[in-house]
């Protein structure tokens, strides 16, 4: 069997790098086409240099000169700015793992859909902002959509999608993050340091920080709706802090499959990698006697009311679920750097969401200019509310 081509788009990034992890154990199976990264111009040369891909871009132009002199004689071509890395995610791959992050992946997105091959989805925003067009292109022109969320990887090994109607309820688990025991008036003080600390998984900055809200569950709910034929009503979330069931479906005929895995990112990189057959990974086992108990309970949305909005977003429909995502994004950028209170995140992004009202995307983009709209709201807003 001749190997697989593959090009990774957020290469220098955890997900990015785990999946590297797992081809660099599988050397011979995987042939790379291309490796991009938006600012992190020393990870992308190591890397570049290490796995030697066909090209190596970086988002910002002003590193190009750097990273050409890094990879030359190594054969690896160098190509900076926006429009490269949408080259290099429409260039023909037959595996791309989309892991940029923010709707600054949502363009290299949609061309990696036009070119018709399988896109393992880790960049949650993308479908977020604009999952009824990505569904369309995808469908289009006869793309795979492989989720990589441990959530919706978990949803797809577990659902019939020959049979859909045989699906009664999709369950997200959630772990709660850090903050699940805490009063909301003990969250006023969280600091930057203490949302990113994640008792269950290793992530970046921006999305442990969704998780410690709890955005980041409501934003899954978006994306389930999106990835699977369910309803939105028929879509649910549990708490179960262990993180050892990543989700579940129930039948109609009460049966309900679950995936069960290690905390592990690598385990549902590795199912998309593989598909439709499996790869052996380095990941821990289970071990069910060791952990002895799973516990499970109801989200606290007077606590989290970041859960509520992704809801009330997804129910409104239209923009609605892309100005939720930019105005977050922007309120967690404003957190992270101190500018503003843990629990005024969702605080912001509700208020956005409340009084901008435009209509229904119906390009990438008319997506990007909501996107910029609500970005300029939400700092607006969030200026009142800096500490």
């Amino acid at each position: 069997m001749s190997a697989r081509t593959v090009t990774i788009l957020g290469a220098t990034g955890s997900v990015g790098r785990s999946t590297l992890d797992l081809i660099e154990r599988n050397r011979d199976d995987f042939d790379i086409v291309a490796l991009t990264a938006r600012k992190d111009i020393d990870g992308l040369i190591e890397l570049a240099t290490r796995f030697r891909p066909k090209r190596a871009v970086i988002g910002d132009p002003g590193h190009y000169d750097r990273l050409k002199e890094a990879l030359a004689g190594t054969g690896v071509e160098a190509a900076a700015g926006e429009e490269a890395i949408a080259e290099a995610a429409g260039a023909g791959a037959e595996w791309t793992m989309a892991a940029i992050v923010g709707t600054a992946g949502l363009k290299p997105v949609m061309r990696a859909l036009e070119a018709g091959g399988t896109l393992a989805l880790a960049n949650k925003e993308a479908l977020v902002s604009a999952g009824a067009l990505m569904t369309k292109v995808s469908a289009a022109h006869g793309a795979t959509l492989l989720p990589v969320d441990s959530e919706h990887n978990a949803i797809f090994q577990c659902f019939d999608r020959a049979r859909p109607g045989s699906v009664r309820r999709v369950i997200l688990t959630a772990s709660g993050g850090p903050f699940r025991c805490r009063s909301r008036e003990a969250m006023r003080a969280v600091t930057p340091a203490e949302a990113v600390a994640h008792p269950n998984w290793s992530m970046g900055a921006k999305i442990s920080v969704d998780s410690a809200t709890l955005m980041n569950k409501g934003l899954e709910l978006i994306e389930a709706f999106h990835l699977f034929p369910v309803e939105a009503d028929a879509l649910d979330v549990v708490v179960h802090p262990q993180s050892v069931i990543h989700s579940l479906v129930e039948y109609v005929d009460g049966s309900v499959l679950a995936q069960l895995g290690a905390p592990d990112m690598r385990i549902p990189i590795a199912y998309t990698l593989a598909w439709p057959d499996r790869m052996a990974t380095p990941c821990a086992r289970l071990d069910l006697v060791a952990i002895r108990t799973l516990d499970f309970e109801e989200p606290d949305l007077v606590r989290f009311p970041a859960l509520a909005l992704a809801r009330a977003a997804l129910s409104q429909g239209g923009a609605k679920p892309a100005i939720l995502n930019a105005a977050n994004e922007i309120a967690v950028a404003s957190f992270l750097e101190s500018r503003l209170g843990f629990l005024d995140i969702a605080t912001v992004a509700g208020d956005v969401l409340a009084r901008y009202e435009p209509d229904a995307p119906a390009s990438i983009d008319e997506v990007l200019e909501i996107d910029r709209e609500a970005r300029r709201l939400a700092a607006e807003v969030a200026g009142k509310y800096r500490i």
